[in-house]
């Protein structure tokens, strides 16, 4: 804890989490295979840093319009038509500063001090300090591996009082990395309307949907009106490092969440927005290659956890990079199943119960190493358990 007279009080409690704590325990032994964080091994594609780059020398690095540059937009716009054919108007698109800040912008933006968002669970670990940071308060909606980790839709509507606003759904799933069926999509957005409720879409994963492809939400019938969009360039086109993201939500909702942002930072920064320009217009070519070398990343880990005793995870893997690992033949909880692991194999996962209360009982494992490099931490691990 950090009590001091000049740090706010709602901080005085230690609210770190796993995944910031993951760095220090990286550094922990000198030959650490780090599968912790979704921090890809690979880089941008190099024709993205080329054109943005040429774009920075020729001006591009000024403020851009508050909503995000133009031509970013139209490419988005573009993009939901040529993918689901959706129709996104110029009105309903808002750039952000990555995925995260626009998640804390909707929240600012819809929320009255005190209403309850149900949060989808095992869950992004900032999702209910982003929730608070905007005075609401978070409800864990818990899916289960043995029911292939789709939302229930009695336990959804079981949660559900005069105080809910929203509801938060993600898929593909950090850090489950399963997949809301249509079926389940379509039994949501009767709960939906039946309710009121607006939903949150944190569409993060989208270009890593294993068995089927991806469908949005929002492109459900009648819920475009009642569903808000975040996107990012971070993974689907490995650009963690340069902070862009969008939100896509009806006019009246973008109209604030500007506002907000005006005074957070303003506008995204101009030359990762012309990156997401590049990254867009020339995805056919630059996205294939990736999302089959994670796939062979994916199916390898999964089936190497299956081979090894006391572990297990679904299989096949259905999206995203994480396996979500069953670690209950251990006898050991979350915390000590890691922490055996790092110290024993030297190999860096997260506890599942980082992710929520019913992620106990398992570690997530994010594939962004190469198979040789998974090879070897699961040669180590396979031992350290033996």
């Amino acid at each position: 804890t950090m009590k001091h007279k000049f740090i706010a009080k709602r901080y005085w409690k230690d609210q770190s989490t796993a995944m910031g704590q993951s760095d220090v325990l990286a550094k922990s032994f000198d030959d650490v295979i780090n599968l912790s964080l979704g921090d890809p091994d690979l880089i941008t594609h190099e024709r993205i840093i080329d054109k943005a780059f040429a774009d920075a020398k020729a001006g591009h690095t000024k403020y851009t319009e508050f909503r995000g540059d133009p031509e970013l937009r139209q490419e988005i716009s573009k993009f939901y038509k040529e993918e689901y054919n959706m129709d996104v108007a110029d009105e309903e698109i808002f750039v952000c500063t990555s995925a995260c800040e626009g998640m804390y912008l909707v929240m600012e933006s819809i929320l009255d001090d005190g209403d309850e968002v149900i949060v989808q669970a095992p869950y992004f670990t900032p999702y209910p300090q982003q929730i608070e940071l905007a005075r609401g308060i978070p409800v864990e909606l818990p899916t289960y591996e043995e029911e292939d980790f789709q939302i229930d839709v009695d336990r959804l509507e079981s949660l559900i009082t005069e105080r809910t606003k929203a509801l938060l759904i993600n898929s593909p799933s950090n850090p489950t990395g399963n997949c809301l069926s249509v079926e389940t999509m379509q039994k949501i957005a009767a709960i939906a309307e039946k309710y009121d409720l607006i939903v949150v879409a944190d569409d993060i994963y989208t270009a890593f949907s294993y068995q089927s492809p991806f469908v949005p939400f929002a492109s459900l019938p009648g819920m475009k009106e009642r569903t808000i969009i975040l996107n990012s360039f971070s993974k689907n086109f490995t650009m963690t490092g340069w902070r862009v993201g969008n939100i896509i939500a009806p006019d009246y909702i973008i109209r604030i969440v500007q506002q907000v942002n005006e005074n957070v930072v303003f506008t995204a920064p101009s030359i990762s927005q012309r990156a997401g320009i590049y990254a867009l217009r020339y995805r056919k070519e630059i996205q294939p290659p990736m999302i089959e070398e994670y796939r062979k990343r994916m199916f390898y880990a999964a089936e190497r956890i299956n081979a090894i005793p006391k572990l297990s995870v679904l299989y096949p893997p259905k999206g995203s990079f994480y396996l979500f690992v069953n670690i209950k033949g251990t006898g050991l909880n979350s915390v000590d199943a890691a922490d055996m692991i790092l110290r024993k194999a030297h190999v860096l996962t997260l506890p599942g119960n980082a992710f929520g209360a019913c992620g106990e009982g398992y570690i997530r494992i994010a594939c962004t190493c190469n198979v040789e490099t998974l090879k070897e931490a699961f040669d180590r691990i396979e031992r350290a358990l033996q």
